[in-house]
């Protein structure tokens, strides 16, 4: 007999069996609204279609097109947004911080157990915060939110234990034999040798960010948010496009990612407020996203330069995958679980 093929969404049965994730996730966009204005925040809401989606090298954005009616405007290409981070900043900018988005993005060609093509992020901003205040914030925002103890693919995470806080070099020197990762940046070489010293075969081709990220992937990130949530902080330099370096060694910059019960949870930056470094940056990332996929893609954000140019106030902000919070928050193990009408399978 044929396995029973999957229910659309929209049936009865479907939904039903969805409804007791989703009612968490109701009163989980109830939760944090509270949090956040209790905390003096804005709750904001900014362009979904807009010039420049963001400037992750990494991400693929969604284009269209905007057709002038009745000779109003120019014909020009528009981008689903995949973060609402440069608009936040723009209100920064404005004198609108602290702010805070329940935003819905779009990234093209993501979709499985975790990941959705359309989501929800949650982003807040706040002038003055540097990134240790933001990690003792987004550690108050998950205890208020979550049950004491999450898991997820079995994993558990206890929410009462205080967060790990390791920086990215402490992580690789402990899971990657000794390896001393920003001694080597930008050195595929160098990389590929201590790889290799700890039985990771370098791969043909393979430059320093990809064998980076493959000893993240395979080494590092499965020994964080188990048992309790980390913090790994403090990246390499050119893996925070929007991060201020570390003062204290400027090979880092001042970044961090949040694990809770094996998954990645949230991004952060100490953010950038130099508008000459921050155009070179971004310039490094075109070339290097044209490069990538031939040509396509978009330019430089001048309108978000011209901002930093008029001044931008220090601060940190803070991207949170809110559905998977939700999978968190609900105990569900898809990410269509806690989607109203997840993409069809």
């Amino acid at each position: 007999m044929p396995p029973r093929r999957p229910l659309p969404p929209w049936h009865p049965e479907s939904l039903a069996a969805r409804l007791p994730f989703l009612e968490r996730r109701a009163r989980l966009v109830e939760e944090t609204r509270a949090f956040f204005r209790a905390r003096g925040y804005r709750e904001v809401e900014t362009p979904c279609l807009v010039p420049v989606p963001g400037m992750e090298v990494h991400l693929r954005a969604f284009r269209t097109e905007y057709l002038p009616h009745l000779g109003q405007g120019e014909r020009r290409v528009l981008w689903l947004r995949t973060s609402p981070e440069l608009a936040l900043k723009r209100l920064l900018v404005a004198g609108a911080g602290p702010v805070f988005e329940l935003a819905r993005v779009w990234r093209n060609g993501e979709n499985g157990p975790r990941h959705a093509p359309e989501f929800t992020m949650l982003e807040w901003y706040r002038p003055g915060l540097g990134l240790d205040g933001l990690m003792d914030e987004a550690e108050a925002f998950l205890r208020a939110v979550c049950p004491r103890v999450v898991a997820h693919e079995g994993v558990e995470t206890d929410l009462s234990l205080p967060f790990e806080r390791i920086t990215v070099r402490e992580a690789f020197a402990r899971w990657c034999g000794g390896l001393d990762i920003l001694a080597t940046e930008g050195d595929a070489a160098r990389l590929r040798t201590a790889a290799a010293r700890i039985g990771v075969a370098p791969r043909e081709g393979e430059g320093w960010e990809d064998l980076f990220f493959r000893l993240l992937l395979e080494r590092v990130e499965p020994n964080l948010g188990r048992g309790r949530a980390s913090f790994l902080t403090h990246w390499p330099a050119p893996q925070a496009a929007l991060a201020r370096r570390d003062p204290a060694d400027p090979r880092a910059a001042l970044r961090f990612e949040l694990f809770v019960a094996g998954l990645e949870l949230a991004n952060a930056f100490d953010e950038l407020t130099d508008p000459a470094e921050q155009r070179a940056r971004f310039a490094a990332d075109v070339a290097e996203r044209r490069r990538l996929y031939g040509g396509e893609g978009w330019g430089v954000d001048e309108d978000f330069l011209a901002a930093l140019e008029h001044g931008m106030p220090s601060g940190s902000g803070i991207a949170l995958g809110f559905d998977r919070l939700a999978m968190l928050a609900a105990g569900a193990r898809h990410i269509g679980d806690v989607l109203w009408l997840p993409l069809a399978p």
